[in-house]
């Protein structure tokens, strides 16, 4: 993402217009100088209104670039929020997802508190895709994302881990509180079905809990509440 300066003209424009204001404004010329010079290390004997003029102008210029660098800080701040979302759904990608699980699961290893994943698979998925098209299998994946996140506390973290593939972290949660949150998670998305246009489609969701050990990689544990949600799918056919 390319991230553009916040100033849109040369210092020469900026300097003419320093120049121009600091003309008409007198008093606060007279004002700033002092501060100025003393900056600068000049002495009174220094401070000729061509010096005065200048030093207005310099000043002007450097309050200029502080805004500027403000300015570029909040952009960056933008793009690297952005960077962080999944590029469809409203949810945060998984290397974000990967990353805030690592801080959450060191806070929890200090503190001595509890914290699980819980992963979420769509049932049937491509079924959606070939009989409705992809567009409607978009829809169906933002549903997932927005229901998941309508039904989880802002300390939790929802991410899409990728295709129909869903993590969701829950802090302050063992396994038991993890496993009744997942369940009422998945009737979430199980309680109506996705529109779109003149048709619609149920969402089954299968899930697997994994709580964070202490000192164990957060992708370890994402992969084993991977796991168990294939093992809940396999017995669920079965």
């Amino acid at each position: 993402m390319k991230i553009t300066g916040a100033r849109t003209e040369p210092f020469a424009a900026i300097r003419k217009r320093a120049l121009v204001r600091a003309g008409n404004q007198v008093v606060a010329r007279e004002v700033t100088a002092p501060d100025s010079a003393a900056f600068l290390g000049l002495t009174e004997a220094d401070m000729s209104p061509q010096v005065i003029e200048a030093l207005q102008t310099l000043m002007t210029e450097i309050d200029d670039l502080r805004n500027e660098v403000a300015m570029l800080k909040l952009r960056l701040n933008e793009a690297q929020g952005l960077a962080d979302m999944d590029a469809l759904t409203p949810v945060l990608n998984r290397r974000a997802f990967l990353r805030e699980t690592k801080r959450v699961s060191a806070f929890a290893q200090r503190y001595g508190s509890s914290a699980s994943l819980v992963f979420f698979d769509l049932d049937n998925f491509k079924s959606v895709n070939d009989r409705f098209g992809h567009a409607a299998g978009d829809e169906a994946l933002k549903a997932v994302a927005k229901r998941l996140l309508a039904n989880v506390r802002e300390s939790d973290l929802v991410g899409r881990m990728g295709g129909d593939e869903f993590a969701v972290l829950l802090a302050q949660a063992d396994k038991e509180t993890a496993m009744a949150k997942a369940q009422s998670l998945a009737e979430a998305i199980r309680s109506q079905p996705v529109e779109f246009g003149e048709w619609s489609a149920p969402l089954h969701v299968s899930f697997g809990v994994r709580e964070i050990e202490p000192g164990v990689d957060p992708e370890v544990s994402l992969a084993e509440a991977d796991a168990a949600m294939f093992v809940r799918k396999r017995k669920a056919v079965g």
